[in-house]
């Protein structure tokens, strides 16, 4: 047996994670949802594990406490296992799976004596079946113990655990939705152009996959300047300007992201970008952030 976890809040990741370290030998405690009925079906999908619909000592069984809940919730079941736990919380290790919040979110029981941390995979969880965790990246960050338990946790599912800054967790958060939620709203929104072409869906979507996986080949082999591709790379801007015309007849929302894409891929991929995202308030042009990106970089 490696371990012992109690798991609080068991949706898409917490259900995941417990089946996977079920299969590995770790021994699941209490499973804890807000109702009866979802603890049971938790407990089921795991493997093991005791259903339980309300936060009590029981969790305190387990050496480490893993709270996969949504983030407006993990700093009151922080709170609500310090008011509980008190003493018995010392030497116990805390983990959340948020991927914006850092692992200042449960300082009520890091003052009880618990070593807290954040472990965040940097994966898709659908809810259906176990996505593959071999090889994904899991952010980790907290205190020293928070962050042995979690290499040790990240090892054993086959991932890769990589230590970030607490302080830039909400900027590696964004960083996996412009990399995920928003690629998919392109992908979307590009299946629909394609079918007010004329296109089938299935013929739309099988179009754009393809192209789209060779990019992000060539972005994987080549690097970012040498794989983009399209009329702004090759500074076409009379192709641009058609492409704006046309979605002159779609709603506004469209043809302004279609701009601010090209704006941003001109200050990532262009030779000689400063490096710089600025972010513009309204119409007032009032810059309100500027975070420094780096360099596109060239080949590689």
């Amino acid at each position: 047996m490696r371990g012992a976890l109690a798991i609080i809040g068991a949706g898409r990741v917490g259900r995941a994670l417990g089946r996977r370290l079920h299969e590995l030998d770790w021994k699941i405690g209490a499973v804890v949802t807000r109702s009866e009925a979802s603890a049971r079906k938790a407990v089921r999908f795991i493997g093991g594990g005791k259903a339980r619909a309300t936060l009590s000592r029981e969790v305190l069984a387990s050496r480490l406490i893993l709270i996969s809940t949504p983030d407006d919730a993990i700093i009151k079941i922080s709170e609500e296992l310090a008011r509980i736990g008190a003493e018995e919380l010392r030497g116990k290790v805390v983990l959340h799976t948020s991927g914006a919040l850092n692992s200042g979110a449960l300082k009520a029981v890091r003052d009880h004596g618990a070593a807290v941390g954040s472990m965040h995979p940097l994966q898709s969880f659908s809810g259906v079946g176990i996505p593959p965790l071999e090889g994904k990246v899991f952010a980790i960050e907290g205190d020293p113990a928070a962050i042995r338990m979690a290499r040790q946790i990240v090892r054993t599912l086959g991932g890769l655990p990589v230590q970030i800054a607490g302080g830039s967790k909400a900027l590696y958060h964004a960083a996996a939705a412009f990399a995920a939620g928003h690629v998919l709203a392109i992908e979307e929104t590009s299946t629909r152009l394609l079918m007010s072409a004329g296109m089938k869906r299935g013929e739309a979507v099988r179009a754009l996959l393809q192209l789209t996986r060779q990019v992000l080949e060539n972005f994987e082999r080549l690097g970012p300047r040498a794989a983009w591709t399209g009329p702004l790379a090759r500074g076409d801007y009379g192709v641009v300007a058609a492409h704006l015309a046309a979605m002159k007849r779609l709603p506004r929302e469209l043809s302004n992201a279609y701009a601010a894409l090209n704006s941003l891929a001109t200050l990532v991929l262009s030779p000689g970008s400063a490096g710089l995202l600025t972010a513009q308030n309204g119409d007032s042009r009032n810059k309100i952030s500027i975070v420094k990106i780096g360099s596109a970089g060239g080949k590689g």
